[in-house]
């Protein structure tokens, strides 16, 4: 991996153990060369390994002996940029503890410069024009290293020796404090300006490693309110940023697991439970039981907690306006953030390419990525069969596509929503800019089956020879490429929507499947989406079929709450349609379903944000409640619940009873659909892959049941369960049909 400090460490280990040769630092990695007694070399292949810098990963070792040239000394050679070889990319990294140390110091030449950094931590990724991982390739190509500067890169013992980023407050970047108009403001300290300006209940926009976030006090609730009204983000949760553990601890619970992922060098947002009564604003996430919180990761961050006028928490959100991505450049700051923000905290130093903070959560004693960014990419999944220059473009919600080029697959930072132009142009932006960094020229496309997809769309205009993959067999095929399982499993795919063989919308699937080929053996019932796409962002369209298809017209007596909450004209139009089959197609969605339940439960009725809703429907449940309602697979392989609206309803004003109750029967079917696969074909390994595996309680249910049952459950371990693991998959089936 470049830029983690690797070539001064095997100098200095080479000189440690008296060995000459050289090192290369090449688009394959480096090639070393050592020449010395056999039992140093030896000694020499084994520490590389378990010495590495800490933020070396090594993903192969090839040794060959070579003809002995009697050297005397070891060098570093100049980068090689030829040659057909992938480059790998060190992802963004966190400040490290000697960095921060010295940003502290008060006798430190570099004390409170806020671009501190060194060869084991700082920004890579996202400053990277090209490769090899070089100054001149890189944004800090216009800042012409001082004297000191220039003694420590050049220096092999010293900790910034090539650290590309290296400078100091004579050299390098420095920060720019603007106004609400973008006019500059004159500062001897912007940070602490920002500070007082944060506790005094503004809005900053703050310039990071990947891009803009918006912050303000999460303990000030009129401040946070504001945010959503500039940002229009009614509901979604916001992430928050605190000083360290124990003051994360004072809002929320924090166990062994979730703090080593705090403190990771990802440092990405942990989701963590809510303490009761805290004095973080009600409105950070509303209704919901989790925050997302992080850690302090660049230089800027740690001087703003360093102020004692600092609040325990900060509202550190994506600095967009809602469905946009991220901004990063300049030239588009007061254009899609004016208006937002009171103040800007930027700098000089540009950004390539933008990157949004991951979010990740523990499940059990396993880490769940639910969106990876910083801190991951653009690092490779590492694949066993030889792949072609691929392109795999994923699916249209959290998009992520993939390239691919012999054992490694690089998947891209989380994008968004296709529907929106800005995330559309952002996709298509990515796409070339991982193609000049990896060099990697696509000669076939992998592409979702879907006809109306904006990625499939964008795949099949390239004029390149194109694989159409079906939505759920890419979800579990990711799981199987991760986890390196060959032959058949079973697939259990649940989601919001993807398109079917059958022109119905799945979401809801127990299929068995190898890497080429699927059978769908079950799936959720069939519900009528009145209105179509719409549906997802209206759950009580949904719950009308829902309980049409149940009670007839009878509905309006069996849950008369629900036809005033919606108004009953609104009610006998969804109904008209329905009878009219007039843009009602056929979904057995797992998404739907969980939209109708909550909507019949009165809990949402319009998903402000993706999965509203169901998550809602989660956060509300009694989970120390057991039992399920009834279900039946029939002969065609469609699960009914006879009976189970009907139960619902009678305890609708109990609704965490009811929530409970109808989560463990959705994991108690899908389980026995697993039994019923195993018993008529041996097959033992499960694989979950879909965004409603995000679902905790459905999850911890499903997966305690099927191990309980004697199956081996995998879920991915590098990319997200939802959306962002589809491009993966679409590679794992692609290469199964080379």
């Amino acid at each position: 991996m470049q830029g983690v400090g690797f070539r001064p460490f095997v100098y200095n280990l080479a000189e440690r153990l008296k060995l000459a040769g050289q090192i290369l630092n090449n688009k394959l990695g480096v090639t070393i060369e050592i020449e010395g007694d056999e039992k140093v070399c030896m000694k020499f292949l084994d520490l590389l390994k378990n010495e590495a810098p800490p933020l070396a990963r090594i993903a192969d070792i090839s040794a060959v002996k070579v003809e002995v040239k009697n050297e005397r000394k070891f060098v570093i050679l100049e980068s090689d940029s030829t040659g057909d070889d992938v480059a790998l990319i060190s992802p963004d990294n966190d400040l490290c503890g000697n960095c921060l140390a010295e940003l502290l110091d008060l006798d430190d030449r570099r004390y409170r410069y806020p671009f501190i950094n060194c060869t084991d931590c700082g920004p890579r990724y996202t400053i990277i024009n090209g490769t090899p991982y070089d100054r001149p390739f890189t944004s800090m190509k216009d800042f012409t290293m001082c004297g000191d500067c220039r003694a420590e890169y050049e220096d092999p013992k010293n900790r910034r020796f090539h650290a590309q980023p290296n400078a100091c407050p004579v050299c390098g970047p420095s920060l720019i404090l603007m106004n609400g108009e973008g006019e500059k403001e004159e500062s001897p300290d912007p940070v602490k300006e920002v500070m007082r300006h944060i506790s005094e209940g503004k809005i900053v926009a703050i310039k990071g490693l990947g891009g803009y976030h918006l912050a303000c006090d999460a303990t000030n609730e009129t401040a946070v309110n504001l945010l959503r009204e500039r940002k229009f983000r009614k509901a979604k949760p916001f992430a928050i940023m605190s000083k360290d553990v124990a003051s994360i601890r004072e809002f929320a619970e924090v166990n062994e697991q979730e703090e080593r992922l705090l403190t990771s060098r990802e440092k990405p947002i942990v989701l963590l439970q809510k303490k009761r009564n805290t004095f973080i604003a009600g409105s950070i996430a509303p209704g919901l039981n989790e925050y997302g919180v992080f850690l302090p990761y660049t230089p800027v961050h740690h001087l703003m907690f360093a102020e004692t006028s600092s609040p325990a928490a900060i509202v550190m959100t994506s600095g967009n306006i809602s469905d946009e991505p991220i901004v990063f450049e300049e030239e588009a700051l007061m254009e899609r953030l004016g208006g937002i923000a009171d103040y800007y905290l930027s700098n000089n130093r540009p950004i390539v390419w933008r990157c949004d903070d991951s979010v990740v959560k523990i499940f059990g004693d396993k880490t769940m990525i639910a969106r990876r960014s910083r801190g991951w990419v653009p690092s490779p999944v590492f694949i066993e069969k030889k792949s072609p220059p691929l392109l795999a473009c994923g699916g249209d919600l959290k998009s992520v596509f993939s390239l691919a080029r012999g054992n490694t697959v690089f998947p891209g930072p989380h994008i968004g929503d296709l529907e929106n132009a800005e995330a559309f142009n952002s996709f298509q932006r990515s796409i070339s800019h991982f193609k000049k960094i990896f060099g990697i020229e696509p000669e076939l496309v992998a592409v979702d089956s879907h006809p109306g997809y904006f990625s499939s769309n964008y795949g099949r205009s390239l004029g390149l020879p194109i694989i159409e993959i079906q939505h759920h067999h890419a979800h579990i095929a990711s799981v199987m490429l991760e986890n390196k399982l060959n032959g058949e499993v079973i697939g259990l795919a649940m989601d919001g929507a993807g398109f079917g063989p059958d022109s119905t919308v799945w979401g809801g699937e127990a299929l068995l499947c190898s890497m080429k080929e699927y059978k769908r053996k079950f799936h959720l019932p069939l519900l009528k989406l009145p209105g179509g796409d719409i549906a997802a962002k209206e759950p009580w369209r949904t719950a009308v079929a829902l309980l049409y298809s149940e009670f007839g017209d009878r509905l309006y007596d069996k849950h008369p709450s629900f036809v005033n909450s919606i108004g009953e004209s609104k009610v006998k139009n969804m109904i008209a349609m329905i009878k009219n089959g007039i843009n009602t197609p056929l979904s057995s969605s797992a998404g739907r379903l969980f939209d109708a339940i909550s909507s019949i439960l009165m809990i949402c009725h319009h998903n402000r944000y993706e999965g509203e809703a169901p998550i809602l429907l989660q956060a509300i449940a009694d989970s120390t409640i057991t039992g399920s309602y009834s279900f039946e697979t029939g002969k065609t392989g469609e699960i009914s619940f006879p009976g189970m609206l009907a139960e619902i309803l009678k305890i609708r004003h109990e609704p965490a009873r009811a929530s409970a109750l109808f989560h463990n029967t959705i994991a108690t079917a899908m389980a026995e659909c697993c039994i019923s696969a195993r018993k008529e074909s041996g097959v033992a390994d499960v694989c979950l892959g879909g965004g409603t595996f995000q679902n905790s309680l459905l999850l911890a249910r499903l997966y305690e049941r099927l191990e309980l049952e004697g199956f081996n459950v995998y879920l991915p371990r590098q990319l997200p369960v939802n959306d962002g693991g589809l491009s993966l998959g679409q590679v794992a089936i692609a290469l199964a049909g080379t």
